[in-house]
């Protein structure tokens, strides 16, 4: 018999095999913060914050990510060293131990939902084993009316169990940990993992699959926010690249930081309800409404005290570059109502590139937009994923290749087609470094960065000189509003602009090399986006 401690609706948890429970249904952030401090699993830090740590592992494991190959995914996903193709079998084992292993424990259930729109909305049941990973799932996931609860039918389901250990001889996995999707069962399971973004990006996939399959919608990896003139704006990039960060923009009404669906009817909306975001070196007066949110109900994970209080010290990475905090989008004061857009008129494709080689601003061509679009191209940024502790050159198609079970051309002619449909400009901006290479060179400055996002929203680069790079081909500003001319040429920030040409056709035969998987997919418009190698 289970049990329900602290919830008027009680739930049953048979049907997923979870037997003699004690569930606590529905909780409260408070509830849930109250729960993790009594327990000795979290701490309140000064600002009100739950702080908590992850345990093992403070990033995504992407060997670690499977889907089931069954009879809806078998022809359709590009399966590879990303998609990792998982036996219905072995997930029928592997799920009956997850759900034995928390039977006869507390476990925090949740009702929510994924994406604004009610067109496309898809319910969510989400188990977990800790109460901070349900307010995680509080936090992100959109929040259900009470009066939504009593009828309330799940489209999907997560089930998060970190401390079960896989047995990867028995079980079929690679080592201890995995993340696991089922689109037959409709399920998201995950163990052996304490990071929360597991659950998030587990849905995300299944929305990368379910979108473009069954509803003409494309799913992107990326930030969104809207102008006072009903303009909408859209930023790609991974994480680290500035996409949390460029979308809070005090002059424009944030949609979502994240995660976002553009639909056939030409309108954009938020999957989720909350943000996640990095806060490593967060400063009030860098970002303002990120270091603000950070409150009662939000979540801070694997940040280091001040020694003797309990103020965060952002600088501190002793445990991992990749600290984060998770809270409801209403910690936001400027969010847009509904979190839907209309009318996207920028897109902006954000790369943070460790080589200093790339314009901090550039307009491309649909052909080029195409190409940068399925190259994907940032650095690793340090901590986002495990094993990951400097900045390395990475490609991951679509901007998102992680979450993407599609083939990444899939996702690139629906973005094609919509940004003429729509007659979208298209920007590429490196957030990363300038005057030279990571070690040499210093990190662009996010004001500069902010001041030339502003001016082409604003139309100010609309009328000004462009010119060509000589390896790239992208069109650079010559000038821009409350930015200096010099920063926007970045051959003339290195001392030795012989050794820049040099890095920079380096840079675009890695570009190449990466791009020939793709190449026969790829159409004439989109194979003259490419970078001269010689």
């Amino acid at each position: 018999m289970e049990t329900n401690t602290l919830s008027t609706k009680s739930i049953s948890l048979m049907d997923l095999g979870i037997t003699n429970a004690n569930v606590q249904y529905q909780l409260s952030a408070d509830e849930l913060h109250a729960i993790t401090v009594q327990s000795g699993q979290g701490v309140e830090a000064s600002t009100g914050a739950l702080a908590i740590n992850t345990g093992e592992f403070t990033g995504r494991s992407p060997q670690d990510r499977f889907i089931v190959k069954d009879k809806i995914t078998e022809d359709k996903v590009w399966w590879g060293n990303i998609n990792i193709p998982f036996s219905p079998e072995a997930f029928e084992k592997l799920y009956n131990k997850v759900t034995q292993f928390l039977s006869n424990k507390q476990v925090f259930v949740r009702d929510s939902y994924v994406c604004s729109d009610a067109n496309y909305r898809l319910n969510v049941r989400v188990v977990t084993e800790t109460a901070w990973s349900n307010l995680f799932c509080y936090n992100m996931f959109l929040r259900p009316e009470e009066s939504e609860l009593a009828n309330f039918t799940p489209d999907w389901t997560v089930i998060c169990a970190p401390g079960f250990m896989a047995d990867p001889a028995v079980d079929g996995t690679r080592q201890s940990n995995f993340a696991i999707l089922d689109f037959t069962k409709k399920v998201a399971l995950i163990g052996g993992t304490g990071y929360t973004g597991e659950m998030k990006k587990g849905i995300f996939s299944a929305l990368n699959f379910i979108l473009p399959v069954f509803e003409n919608t494309l799913p992107m990896h990326c930030s969104a926010n809207v102008g006072e003139a009903g303009d909408t704006a859209i930023f790609f990039g991974l994480s680290g690249t500035g996409k949390t960060t460029l979308s809070a923009d005090p002059e424009r009404k944030l949609i979502g930081d994240d995660e976002h669906g553009w639909t056939s009817e030409n309108t954009v909306f938020n999957f989720e309800g909350g943000c996640y975001a990095k806060v490593i070196n967060l400063s009030e007066e860098n970002e303002p409404d990120i270091f603000r949110a950070i409150k009662k109900g939000a979540l801070l994970e694997n940040v280091v005290f001040k020694a003797g209080t309990n103020e965060v010290d952002y600088e501190n990475i002793s445990i991992t570059q990749n600290t984060r905090v998770s809270y409801p989008i209403t910690h936001i004061d400027n969010i847009q109502p509904g979190s839907i857009g209309h009318n996207p008129k920028n897109i902006f494709f954000l790369t943070a590139d460790s080589f200093g080689i790339l314009p901090p601003i550039s307009k491309l061509t649909p052909g080029q937009a195409a190409y940068h679009f399925i190259s994907g191209y940032t650095a690793k940024v340090a901590g986002t994923e495990a094993g990951v502790t400097e900045p390395q050159p990475n490609f991951s198609a679509c901007f998102g290749a992680p979450f993407m079970p599609l083939h990444p051309t899939k996702y690139a002619e629906m973005l094609s087609k919509k940004m003429k449909d729509a007659d979208v400009k298209v920007w590429l901006i490196n957030t990363g470094w300038t005057g030279g290479p990571y070690g040499t060179g210093s990190r662009m400055k996010l004001k500069y960065t902010r001041a030339m996002i502003t001016a082409a929203l604003n139309g100010e680069l609309d009328n000004v000189e462009y010119v060509d790079h000589k390896v790239f081909g992208i069109a650079k500003p010559q000038s821009c509003p409350n930015v200096p001319s010099e920063i926007l040429n970045p051959r003339n920030t290195w001392e030795d602009p012989a050794l820049y040409d040099k890095k920079a056709l380096e840079l675009a035969q890695k570009f190449k090399a990466n791009f020939a998987k793709f190449e026969e997919f790829a159409n004439a418009e989109i194979l003259a986006g490419a970078p001269i190698t010689e």
